[in-house]
C-alpha cells in the first residue's frame, strides 16, 4: 500500500480529504492514476446527512441525528486485498429553535468527528492487511 491510488466519484466530500492528508501523513505516496500504483482503493459509496429522531408534542423536531455512511474496496492488480465494507457512524444532538446558530455549528462539528471516527477505523482495517 505504499503507492495507492484513490478512486472516488466525490473528490471533495469530507471523508476523502480527510482520508488523503491521513495517508499521506502515515507515509503512503498517494498517486494520480491506478498505473501508477500497487493498490487502490475505491471509495463507492460517500454519503452524509442527518434524521429527525424525536419530536415534541407540538411535532417539532427536538432531537437529530447526524449519520455518515461510506463503502469501499481495496484491489492490488487484479488481486481484492478487501472486499466491500460498508461503514456508518452516528451521532445525536438536541435541537432548540431558539438556539438555530449554535445547534448548526453543533451538526458540523459532530458531522467532522464522524468523519474522524470513520477515517481512523479505515486506516487501522488497512493496517491490518
Amino acid at each position: 500500500m505504499q503507492r495507492t491510488y484513490i478512486a472516488a466519484d466525490d473528490r471533495y466530500s469530507p471523508f476523502y480529504r480527510a482520508l488523503r492528508v491521513d495517508l499521506q501523513n502515515a507515509g503512503v505516496n498517494l498517486v494520480d492514476s491506478p498505473a501508477d500504483a500497487g493498490a487502490v482503493l475505491s471509495i463507492t459509496y460517500d454519503e452524509t446527512d442527518q434524521r429527525v429522531l424525536s419530536v415534541s408534542a407540538r411535532n417539532v423536531p427536538t432531537e437529530y441525528e447526524v449519520y455518515y455512511t461510506i463503502q469501499y474496496t481495496i484491489d492490488a492488480g487484479s488481486k481484492r486485498l478487501l472486499e466491500r465494507q460498508t461503514l456508518t457512524v452516528t451521532r445525536d444532538y438536541t435541537y432548540d429553535e431558539l438556539l438555530v446558530l449554535g445547534k448548526a455549528h453543533e451538526q458540523e462539528l459532530l458531522r467532522d468527528a464522524c468523519v474522524e471516527d470513520l477515517v481512523r477505523i479505515v486506516l487501522k482495517q488497512i493496517s491490518a492487511l
